[in-house]
């Protein structure tokens, strides 16, 4: 994973090369975001950001001291960002509400999903920011879903793809007047995607099923979406993904787990203690003691891997989930 200390060497190699040149945001600046025109008069001091992936590229990007809090986090911070996010303060690992958010004053808020900044959002709306004149900002993959009634989180009609994390990232160092980190922070990030690439070839065979959570073993499991951020995963890996619904994150029955039949089950670490089976190790439990679902191919061979649950949210977690799938899938014997 990188260290602030590698993001530092990066900048100064791709500045030696002459392909990134320091340059000065310019004020007043003009965002365009989820068709939206966001105008900022100066960059943020006070800002505060709903969402792990919001908070952790905001600290990837060195603005720790320019950030008044966070909220809604699935699981734990990235390690090399602990100092860092030490230093502010978390209103809530679940959804805040808009006074807290308020009492802040903050003057820039940034959201990873529609469900914390959007029209229905049990939070707030855009509009109640801009009425108070605070900048908001939405995430790209946040905005590139079509929601309905039947699913907050809304479905896609192609696969999610680092190209909109890449557009949030740059955005966000913009604004923030720090243009040369983010510009090296995703140069990093296109390094790795690259050689991760390059260490799995396609296996029109090889299919991955991606399990969040469920508040009870009686209930539906809530999955990874075929052409969302797992859906993703699977396709750097050199696979595909066992669900193939539009939507982000359905709800899916054992029944239709069972009939998906995965090649690898990949179990995810959620830390945020709200149900049970949030844990890799209560989720891992079920699937080799439950009379039904032990029998499954996967779980009877022993195909089961752990990663981040953060990393099924359209964010900058997807690329090290994909990394710590990578490590335990060479490893697995696989058909």
């Amino acid at each position: 994973m990188p260290s602030h200390l590698t993001m530092a060497v990066a900048a100064i190699s791709l500045a030696v090369c002459g392909t990134v040149l320091h340059a000065d945001t310019h004020y007043p600046l003009a965002i365009e975001n989820c068709g939206q025109t966001v105008r900022f008069d100066q960059a943020p001091q006070n800002a505060v950001a709903l969402g792990q992936n919001s908070a952790e590229i905001m600290l990837l990007l060195g603005l720790e001291d320019r950030m008044a809090a966070t909220a809604f986090w699935p699981s734990a911070v990235l390690p090399e960002l602990e100092q860092a996010n030490s230093k502010v303060e978390v209103l809530t690992v679940e959804f805040p509400t808009l006074e807290s958010v308020l009492s802040k004053q903050p003057d820039f808020v940034a959201a990873m999903l529609t469900t914390l900044l959007g029209p229905d959002s049990k939070v707030a709306k855009r509009s109640d920011f801009e009425t108070l004149g605070i900048p908001t900002y939405l995430s790209p993959s946040a905005c590139s879903t079509t929601l309905d009634a039947s699913d907050a989180y809304g479905s896609r009609d192609e696969l999610w793809s680092m190209e909109l994390l890449y557009k949030e990232i740059e955005d966000l160092s913009r604004i923030f007047d720090v243009a040369d980190r983010g510009q090296a922070l995703i140069a990093d990030f296109r390094a790795r995607e690259a050689a991760l690439r390059a260490r799995f070839s396609e296996d029109e065979d090889l299919t991955f099923l991606f399990w969040f959570s469920s508040p009870s073993p009686a209930d539906d499991a809530y999955l990874g979406g075929g052409k969302g951020p797992s859906g993703y995963i699977a396709d750097v890996l050199g696979g595909t993904n066992a669900i193939t619904t539009d939507a982000d994150w359905p709800a899916v029955g054992w029944e239709g787990i069972m009939a998906a039949n995965p090649t690898v089950f990949v179990a995810t670490q959620v830390d945020r203690n709200r149900w049970d089976l949030d844990t890799a190790e209560n989720k891992i439990a079920f699937l080799t003691t439950d009379p039904t679902v032990s029998q499954m191919e996967a779980v009877r061979e022993g195909r089961i891997v752990v990663m981040s649950g953060a990393a099924m949210n359209p964010s900058i977690r997807t690329l090290y989930g994909a990394e710590q799938v990578a490590e335990q899938l060479e490893a697995l014997d696989l058909p």
